[in-house]
């Protein structure tokens, strides 16, 4: 995004955040193609089979996006974190959907407590939540490690560190999905 562009953001970003629903109507335009090609690198994650197009997703994000009373834009990078995370809900939200329907979807179900039958799986976000973070944040945000200091209010080597940590927990983890 060009810097006079990335600026025009950050501005309109301040004046959304002061309740100027206007600046988030002249964000759009702005913001829309970097937001399809984040969808895009989202969708190319995910099965071939999938059934929701990259405008849907821009779409269903920007809905989750303005319904957020609570937000406060600190700028543009912070702006597409929050945009590619949401995206990321919208993704799980259908395949959980997709799922059920296979599974017979409005069918009588029985639960069964996983305490019981199945040992308890523990997730990055449950053992370190900055490096949970910054896994969304490169990950789905397609942010740099400078962006992602920045965003988070640390130093680029902690960003370094903190990536590679959860870079091997992720592959062991997947790791040990895979097996069983």
């Amino acid at each position: 995004m060009p810097s006079d562009s990335s600026n025009q953001v950050t501005v309109l970003l301040a004046r959304w955040n002061q309740g100027d629903d206007a600046a988030r109507e002249e964000l759009v335009p702005l913001v829309y193609e970097e937001l399809r090609r984040v969808a895009r690198k989202c969708l190319a994650e995910q099965h071939r089979d999938h059934t929701l197009q990259s405008t849907a997703l821009v779409h269903e994000a920007y809905l989750r996006l303005v319904g957020r009373d609570s937000v406060h834009w600190q700028n543009r990078i912070h702006f597409f974190a929050v945009a590619a995370r949401l995206m990321g809900g919208v993704l799980v939200d259908h395949a959980r959907k997709r799922s059920a329907a296979k599974r017979g979807g409005g069918a009588l179900t029985i639960l069964i407590d996983e305490a019981v039958t199945l040992p308890k799986k523990t997730c990055l976000a449950g053992l370190d939540s900055r490096q949970s973070q910054i896994v969304e944040l490169r990950f789905f945000g397609e942010l740099s490690i400078e962006d992602v200091a920045h965003m988070l209010g640390i130093s680029p080597a902690t960003v370094k560190r903190e990536w590679a940590t959860a870079r091997l927990w992720l592959h062991n983890a997947m790791g040990e999905s895979a097996a069983i």
